[in-house]
Order: structure tokens, then C-alpha cells, then sequence
């Protein structure tokens, strides 16, 4: 796989990104990268790249001479800076020259700059961020996360659509469970948003759970949860934040006596588990579904193990052909008359 990397809007500068792209090449899995296009400001990069060490032949330089700072607004900034390495990142991708495309920097530019760059898949309205979350057996996926903060029912209800079909392929759930997240189980709670959007699932091909509530999304209760990108991104920074905050309570519990000590080095086994069960590095960056071209946001102060493992995912779904399904799935829903277009 080929893959264009935007290095320079990351809250740490291109040497995290980097530090990541050595690793990733230096992984298992490391030979499905065909080709990693490090796009930033080129002296800068080259620099990183040399005093790091990194010299594989696969990596290649592309310049640019502006970064879209978290500041900026996505819309103004993508018009002004026009040769900013996020738009020359996502070029590479609707020139043909990478597959896929990965970046750090501000959400909003990245799907400004996508969605203008490579268009959105036939008869999708918006483009939407999926993550993978974990519950107490496996996973779920929830969408949107934040590429739109306000949604009409139709979003709401594509977003359902391409989230199955995202854990119907990514996942391997045969049948995945979609729920909207609400105040509430009941038919009658939410709003008049959830409400059209849930009736539209309700006469789909999804398998629709009805409302769930913030308590199901971690009970493996549901598979798929649908919300607009302004509480997903509120739901999934609260979930990271309280993850770590039981990470911290649990290690500084069980280190207080040395009674403790000891009964934390017998269970040392179940809290590696619980470490790596809880980590959101370990799926790497999140999705940005719904566009012609494979576009991935990874958080902007992820580590170097955050931007090696998005790489060697991204390289190992290659062969998974998402966009594809999601169209096809899109379009059956577009052709229903129960389904406005």
C-alpha cells in the first residue's frame, strides 16, 4: 500500500511522525507498505529523517510549504493554503500516486480537504469519522466522532448504513447490531432528529436495535452506535479520559502497600490485558468514511507506536474493499422508496 503522510500537523512536529514511520517500517507487516510519502516542509523532515536514522527506500520526501495549524478554520484555511501538507497529502491521493492518506493535524481541515479533494462516494451526504471502541467482549464502532456537529435525520441514518457495513467488514460482525444513541430505550425519548432518523432505520435492511443508552455502548449490547459529531467526539473523549483515569487509579491502589504490591504482581497478567484492552493507540487512527479514497485522522498528540500501528493497519485492510461495500449498501437504500433521497 501506498500511503501519503502528513507530517506537520501534529501536535509534536514532524519528529513523533516520524519516530512512527521508522517504526512502522521496522514492524511485522512492515513489507505491505509499499510506499510512504512523508509530506511537511521538506528541510525539516529530511533533517528529522537523517538524525533519526531512517534511510529505507520506501520513504519519500514531498514538500510543502504551509501546515494547517488546530487555529485555523478548516474551510478558509484549505482556500487559503492551497500548498499546506495536508492538501498536498490528500493530492497525492486523487492524483493516483497513494492509496491512502494519514494525518494528525485539525480534524476540520482534514475533511474539508478530502472531502473537496477526492469527493464523496455516490449519493453520501457526509462524510463521517468511525472509531473502534472496546466493550467487555470485543469491540464496537460509533459514528460520527466529529466531522459534523450538526446532522439531519438522512446523516444520521447513512451514518447507521455505513457502520454496519464498517463492522460487517473491519470487524467480521455478521449481522451487527445498530442502535442511535439517545437519553433513553424508549421509543418516545430523544429528539425530533432521533426520532426520523430511527423511524428511516426501522424501515431499512439494518439490523435496528432502537435507542441505546450511554450505559450499553460498553455491555456489548450493541455493535454499531450512531450519533451526530459533536456528541461522538464528547462521548469518545470522555471514554479516553476515564479510561485513563482508572488506568492511574487501579496502578496507584494496588502499589500503595506492599500487601498490594504483591496481590498486583500475582494479577499482573489480567492488568496487561486490561491495559491493552483500554489503549486507543492500539487501532491506531480513526476512519473517515464516505469519501473516494482511504482517509485516516489519527489523534493530534499520538505517539509514535499510535502512527506505526494506523500504518500497518491501513497496510493490512488494503486488500478489504470498504468503499466499495459501502457505495453498494448506499445505493440499495437510495433505490428503497421507504428511504428519502
Amino acid at each position: 500500500m501506498r500511503i501519503a503522510v502528513d507530517v506537520m500537523g501534529g501536535d509534536h512536529g514532524c519528529g513523533v511522525v516520524v519516530s512512527g514511520v521508522k517504526l512502522a517500517l521496522m514492524s511485522p507487516g512492515h513489507e505491505r507498505i509499499e510506499k510512504l510519502f512523508l509530506v511537511g516542509a521538506e528541510a525539516e523532515v529530511r533533517a528529522t529523517l537523517q538524525q533519526q536514522g531512517c534511510a529505507d527506500p520506501r520513504v519519500e520526501v514531498v514538500n510543502a510549504t504551509q501546515v494547517l495549524t488546530m487555529q485555523d478554520n478548516p474551510l478558509t484555511a484549505i482556500r487559503r493554503k492551497k500548498d499546506s501538507s495536508v492538501v498536498r497529502a490528500v493530492a497525492l491521493v486523487r492524483d493516483g500516486k497513494a492509496d491512502a492518506v494519514v494525518s494528525l493535524g485539525n480534524t476540520g481541515g482534514l475533511v474539508a480537504a478530502a472531502t473537496f479533494g477526492l469527493g464523496r462516494l455516490e449519493h453520501v451526504k457526509r462524510p463521517a469519522i468511525v472509531t473502534v471502541m472496546p466493550t467487555v467482549k470485543a469491540h464496537f464502532v460509533m459514528l460520527d466522532a466529529g466531522a459534523n456537529p450538526e446532522c439531519e435525520p438522512l446523516h444520521l441514518f447513512q451514518f447507521a448504513l455505513i457502520g454496519s457495513t464498517y463492522a460487517r467488514e473491519m470487524l467480521g460482525i455478521a449481522k451487527p447490531r445498530v442502535g442511535i444513541l439517545s437519553n433513553g430505550s424508549e421509543k418516545f425519548k430523544g429528539t425530533d432528529l432521533t426520532q426520523q432518523a430511527a423511524e428511516m432505520c426501522r424501515q431499512s435492511e439494518l439490523n435496528f436495535i432502537g435507542y441505546v443508552e450511554g450505559t450499553d455502548m460498553f455491555a456489548d449490547k450493541v455493535d454499531v452506535v450512531v450519533t451526530d459529531g459533536f456528541t461522538g467526539n464528547i462521548v469518545l473523549k470522555t471514554a479516553e479520559g476515564l479510561g485513563r483515569a482508572i488506568l492511574h487509579i487501579l496502578k496507584s491502589e494496588m502499589t500503595a502497600t506492599p500487601v498490594r504490591k504483591f496481590g498486583a504482581l500475582l494479577a499482573k497478567e489480567g492488568f496487561r490485558k486490561l491495559k491493552k484492552t483500554m489503549d486507543p493507540e492500539a487501532h491506531g487512527g480513526a476512519r473517515i468514511v464516505g469519501l473516494n479514497g482511504t482517509v485516516v485522522k489519527v489523534h493530534g498528540s499520538g505517539s509514535e507506536r499510535m502512527v506505526a500501528n494506523t500504518l500497518l493497519q491501513m497496510a493490512e485492510t488494503a486488500s478489504q474493499h470498504l468503499n466499495d461495500r459501502i457505495a453498494a449498501t448506499i445505493a440499495r437504500a437510495q433505490a428503497s422508496k421507504s428511504v428519502p433521497a
